[in-house]
């Protein structure tokens, strides 16, 4: 690992060596403050007053191996670098990038040292030459030239050309190399300085060759006719005016100043121009058997081989002119599937589950061929052919496609996500595609429904959508008359489910609905078609007994990803017209029994609800939208290939687009602070999450009641009140949790409905960033919940009764600083008193039957300097004592206050019969009260 230094108080200057790789990159200035330790000193000219003088300076000297280490490393940061060091930085990288070219030839050092200099440098490369040196600060070429009077400064051009021959005389010389090269090589392998013998007279002839006068250019002449060959045309470009062109055969008879311009030596340039191509490119070897080399002749394979090695003939310091009319012509082939031609039918013209045929279309300029040219490209023999009136360049890889043709078959779903990309994988190529036909027609009208047109909310839901959510229930409505599906993922709180109570009250002719959800929103679920849809028959397909007999056309049937896992078969044999999966995120995993059994549904339309589409990995979004829209993004292992991989560990942008377009039509995914959507929101939304309680939790519940009300039978007077009080306490507890109950530290799992709710709700609350306050009237509740928190690594903070002011303060701060995105509090110690506006979100774990005392506690979220909607979730266990006093407070608030607001002391005045009513454990959901007309600040309640 390159140890990182502060250069900001650095500047470097080069200081070349005999041979070259020993020269040094200086670093002088505060060595001390940046980290470096002084290894030598360098002889600079530096201001000193109004005046310059050399002076000797202690300086960090970098070998070129150190240099290469800092010049590569990873985590290099420019920002408050000395401007030297930048440009010499600049510099390096520079000479990387040509040595990475092949720009290397072999020298011999002033002292006669086998040595590699970076060479040719071709017009636009000594530009960079020029450019580098103009922007070196004086700082950075500070060395003096000696026997100067007043003192000079070296040239920066000189110094910038002397670095990239250290870079190449180092960067090759491995250790590796001075044992594997042939013998007499040493100079130019060996690390240690090696004199050359003999060698002198080539190496000036390379040497003559990089500092040519004259370039060469061949320049390619098409044939007039189709039969001809092409040849190529022989010419010098002056390097002194590159504008200056002159055809070789032309060269003898020019005037003065063109040979001038073209330099002494252009017939040696031109001699050794055509060595150095001819390895490179064989036919320019004819070139050197003739006296006076014009041209040369290009048969077919040299003509490929030139078309395709072109760069390397440039590398090699040769330039090639094609007519710029040749290539002019872009030969493509784009693939396509033969689909009929879309009817005048209301239903979809093209289906998922279609098998449609694969076709080859090879266009020109964009432009189909007709089926003469297809045939005459299909047999072409060489590698340019004759094409409305132009030369074009033959790819083979074409050739052989239209050749070979396709029986490759294509699921419907696999040419519509090909149309929505615009690309098709070829045996691991990714190449264009064009829809037409059905498919044309089809994606279209998927386009359209991501701007839906107006929608009008359906006959028998009470209630007044708003906008964005008509919005929703269209581009869902859209997908289904498709015959496709897709996923809603809102944010919690935008109303998901009252969304799809619209959208099966719209498609209820096409037979009845499925939802699937966990078991904690059963009842929720149950009591949302109950309130904003009661002419809708539901019904639970859940527990001992459960039955499908009899499914109304209309119906909508409520089930667990449990029973389904256990039950696909008998729910399979039911021709869903809708099937909805509510906290889609539970078949995240692929894989899993939930996933598989999910995909066993038939279905016309499917539907996925989640708020977070993607959790950890991108298979998560392959798994909900493979279930809703089969086949749409490939298999898992493509789709890992050429997605999820790229995309997560690359972040490749191109694949990211590709996921992008295929997935746009069939993911709505909105967020509570999108522009369209906060100012419809309410500023405060309640609901009642409504849970079942576990067996041990049921078991509990019927052996207290059982056992009090016995006792409370036989009490009179205070003895009975306090009975009364115990019973509701020990109930409440209960609904709880067991482990509160018996006064357990634990197990905590899989014991409480109200604490697998919590789960469900914090997993999306945390993943949208967001914050929340979550209320108990039971301090021993709150630190069971913070244990169990803490055993799912994640970070809580606690307030209650026993806290002192100074650490209650504390924790309010580090709350509505962001330190953590949870806090617990005792209900009476959390409140008054507290500004809690991080949190959007305030769950009462359990109820406190003083609406006053509640919604004095939800207003520590939702208060002056809150400035986002704030959502209240109230966790209510299904068919006890809490369902049913909450329906009375929810029904009539007013009343509520006046008769409740004591706390529970009413409850001890009720008599024996009405108490057992009021406690007992039912089978019968309790009704929701007189919700009949739709109040807008509950669509919160809707399924968040």
């Amino acid at each position: 690992m390159v140890r990182r230094t502060v250069l900001g108080m650095l500047d470097a200057v080069f200081v070349p060596a005999d041979p070259p790789r020993a020269g040094r990159l200086a670093l002088y200035g505060d060595l001390a403050a940046a980290g470096e330790q002084s290894d030598g000193t360098v002889d600079l000219v530096l201001p000193r007053g109004s005046t310059v003088r050399r002076t000797t300076v202690p300086a960090r000297l970098l070998s070129m191996p150190e240099l290469l280490a800092r010049l590569t490393a990873p985590d290099v940061d420019s920002d408050g670098w000395a401007t030297s060091w930048a440009a010499w930085r600049a510099a390096g990288l520079a000479g990387l990038v040509l040595i990475g070219r092949g720009r290397l030839v072999p020298d011999h050092s002033p002292e006669g040292y086998g040595a590699w200099r970076v060479a040719p440098l071709d017009p636009i490369d000594r530009a960079w030459l020029r450019n580098l040196s103009a922007a070196m600060p004086a700082y950075g070429h500070a060395l003096p030239i000696e026997g100067t009077r007043p003192v000079r400064l070296v040239d920066p051009e000189q110094l910038v050309r002397a670095f990239w021959d250290a870079l190449a005389d180092s960067i090759v010389r491995t250790p590796a190399a001075a044992v594997a090269t042939r013998p007499g090589a040493a100079p130019f392998a060996a690390t240690d300085p090696t004199a050359l013998i003999g060698s002198s007279s080539w190496l000036d002839e390379t040497a003559l060759a990089e500092e040519a006068g004259a370039r060469l250019v061949l320049r390619i002449e098409p044939p007039e006719l189709a039969e001809e060959t092409f040849r190529g045309v022989l010419q010098l470009r002056s390097g002194l005016d590159p504008s200056l062109l002159v055809d070789v055969a032309d060269m003898w008879n020019a005037p003065a100043a063109v040979l001038t311009a073209l330099g002494e030596r252009a017939e040696t340039d031109l001699l050794l121009a055509l060595r150095r191509g001819a390895r490179v490119w064989p036919p320019l070897g004819a070139a050197l058997r003739d006296a006076a080399p014009e041209e040369v002749g290009i048969d077919d394979v040299a003509l490929e081989e030139l078309a395709e090695g072109s760069s390397e003939l440039e590398g090699a310091g040769i330039e090639v002119l094609w007519p710029t009319d040749l290539f002019a012509g872009e030969l493509a082939v784009r693939g396509s599937v033969a689909t009929p031609t879309p009817g005048a039918i209301t239903g979809p013209d093209f289906s998922l589950n279609d098998l449609v045929a694969f076709r080859w279309r090879p266009t020109l300029d964009g432009q189909d061929l007709t089926e003469a040219e297809v045939g005459a490209l299909a047999e072409a023999k060489r590698p340019m052919i004759r094409m409305r009136g132009r030369w074009i360049r033959v790819d083979q890889d074409i050739v052989r496609r239209l050749r070979n043709g396709s029986t490759r078959k294509l699921t419907g779903a696999e040419a519509l996500g090909a149309a929505l990309t615009g690309t098709i994988d070829v045996d691991g190529e990714l190449v264009p595609f064009d829809a037409d036909g059905s498919l044309a027609a089809m994606l279209a009208r998927l386009r359209t429904a991501e701007e839906p047109a107006p929608f009008t909310d359906p006959v028998g839901l009470r209630a007044t959508l708003r906008d964005y959510q008509r919005r929703g229930v269209a581009w869902m409505a859209q997908l289904a008359n498709l015959g496709l599906g897709g996923c809603l993922a809102d944010d919690m709180g935008l109303g998901k489910t009252i969304q799809v109570i619209a959208l099966h009250l719209q498609l209820e002719r096409r037979g009845p609905t499925l939802v699937v959800c966990p078991s904690t929103l059963l009842g929720t679920w149950e009591r949302e078609f109950e309130r904003f849809a009661p002419d809708v028959p539901t019904r639970r397909y859940h527990g001992a007994g459960r039955t499908l007999s009899d499914i109304a056309p209309d119906e909508v049937v409520l089930t667990t990803y449990g029973v389904v896992r256990q039950d696909h078969r008998v729910l399979g044999e039911v021709p869903w017209g809708l099937v909805v999966a509510d906290e889609a995120q539970h078949a995240k995993n692929p894989l899993s029994r939930t996933a598989r059994a999910l995909r066993t549904l038939p279905s016309a339309t499917r539907i996925a609800l989640t708020g977070t589409p993607v959790e950890n990995r991108l298979s998560e979004l392959w798994s909900i939208l493979d279930w809703s829209a089969p086949g749409l993004l490939g298999t898992l292992d493509r789709f890992r290939h050429d997605v999820a991989v790229p995309v997560e560990r690359f972040h490749d942008e191109e694949a990211t687009a590709r996921l992008a377009r295929v997935t746009r039509p069939f993911l709505l995914r909105r967020r509570k602070s999108d522009p369209g959507i906060a100012p419809e929101l309410p500023q405060k939304s309640e609901r009642d999450v409504v849970v079942p309680l576990t067996v041990e939790q049921a078991t509990l519940y019927q052996a207290v009641a059982k056992e009090t009300l016995a006792k409370i039978e036989e009490a009179e007077g205070i003895a009975r009140r306090g009975l009364v009080l115990s019973l509701l306490t020990q109930l409440k507890q209960v609904c709880n949790h067991p482990a509160q109950f018996l006064h357990e530290p634990g197990p905590l799992e899989r014991r409480s409905g109200k604490l697998a709710a919590l789960d469900e709700l914090l997993d999306v609350i945390l993943a949208e960033g967001e914050s929340v306050l979550i209320f108990s009237q039971y301090v021993e509740m709150c630190r069971l919940i913070e244990a169990h928190l803490a055993a799912r690594q994640i970070k809580s903070l606690f307030l209650h009764g026993g806290i002192g002011v100074r650490k209650r303060e504390q924790l309010v701060a580090d709350f509505q600083s962001g330190a953590a995105q949870v806090f617990l509090l005792s209900l009476k110690a959390g409140g008054v008193g507290l500004t809690l506006t991080q949190a959007t979100h305030v769950v009462h774990y359990d109820r406190w039957w003083n609406p006053a005392v509640e919604d004095q506690a939800t207003d520590r979220a939702y208060r002056i300097g809150q400035d986002r909607p704030v959502q209240v979730h109230r966790l209510v266990t299904e068919n006890t004592l809490e369902d049913r006093i909450s329906t009375v407070i929810n029904a009539k608030r007013d009343l509520a206050d006046a008769v409740v607001g004591s706390g529970e002391a009413w409850l001890s005045e009720l008599s024996d019969s009405e108490l057992t009513e009021l406690v007992e454990l039912s089978t019968t959901p309790a009704k929701s009260g007189s919700a009949s007309a739709y109040n807008p600040s509950a669509v919160g309640k809707s399924g968040g």
